[in-house]
């Protein structure tokens, strides 16, 4: 079959161990896709719970938490993305992005915040240069939110 691979010993396209053979080259030519794990951190249950649910509806695997303390003990297994708040209690914004950027460094992140613009210190600006590669001002719409999660990961796998 034209762009398989197909498990070849001595010249020919034969398997010397039949048993394991299939299983091989089924993970040869079919690799598990990319990770659409998204983490959701928003002290807001309503706003969280919305974006929740789009992502899941869209196909994504999505994990929640209310602040950026709870995320953090969450980055055992990180993420492919986060979106996150970035007007919460404790440490947030642009420190957690830092934090989150160096725990890991291929990490995609889109902040969201209310505040953006608001003359309190939190801007769309700071985000980005904390690391967020994305910065949507609430509300949030639905379409804007699954393009930029689309366009950072990939589409949703259903």
């Amino acid at each position: 079959m034209p762009g398989c691979v197909t498990a070849v010993t001595a010249g020919r396209p034969e398997c010397k161990l039949p048993a394991i053979c299939p299983r091989s080259n089924e993970r040869l030519n079919n690799p598990s896709p990319p990770s659409r794990d998204v983490l959701v951190i928003d002290d807001d249950p309503i706003m969280r719970d919305l974006m929740v649910d789009w992502l899941e509806a869209a196909g994504y695997v999505v994990r929640k938490a209310d602040s950026c303390a709870n995320a953090m003990a969450q980055f055992e297994r990180p993420p492919a993305l986060v979106v996150t708040d970035m007007w919460m209690p404790g440490p947030c914004g642009a420190e957690a992005i830092r934090w989150m950027r160096q725990k890991n460094p291929g990490l995609a992140l889109i902040a969201v915040s209310g505040h953006f613009g608001s003359g309190q210190g939190c801007s769309a600006e700071s985000a980005c240069e904390a690391g967020a590669a994305r910065a949507l001002a609430k509300p949030v719409k639905r379409a804007e939110l699954l393009g930029a999660v689309a366009q950072l990961i990939g589409p949703a796998t259903k």
